[in-house]
């Protein structure tokens, strides 16, 4: 850890560390201070408000991603219960992906270098 990023983390920990009495207080990436004194009123419960939004906000989509993980692990089970190969569906899912041009290249990558070792 340099020195800038030590004193960003002891400047971070500080601030988690303050009582919500204290007047000064440290920025949470330790790169400021600011004084409750010298804060419009409320600005602290609005600021309070505003991480907890991001935080659900954050949380309901990691919920998100979980069921819609879940439902892809179906998918695919039900695939390889058809007898559809599963490793060969996701290659063909990330090509997919892929513009064109960036799949050409690929392929004639992968062909070059199979003719190299000569297979």
């Amino acid at each position: 850890m340099g020195m800038n990023s030590a004193w960003k983390y002891r400047a971070t920990q500080a601030y988690l560390a303050l009582p919500n009495s204290q007047t000064e207080r440290y920025m949470a990436d330790g790169t400021a201070t600011i004084s409750a004194s010298s804060a419009a009123p409320g600005a602290t419960t609005v600021a309070a408000e505003r991480l907890r939004s991001f935080l659900e906000r954050v949380e309901r989509l990691e919920e998100e991603k979980s069921t819609i993980a879940g439902d892809i692990k179906e998918v695919f089970a039900e695939a390889k219960g058809e007898g559809y190969d599963t490793k060969t569906l996701r290659k063909v899912i990330r090509l997919r992906k892929m513009d064109k041009a960036r799949r050409e290249e690929e392929e004639a990558l992968l062909d070059l270098y199979l003719s190299a070792l000569g297979e």
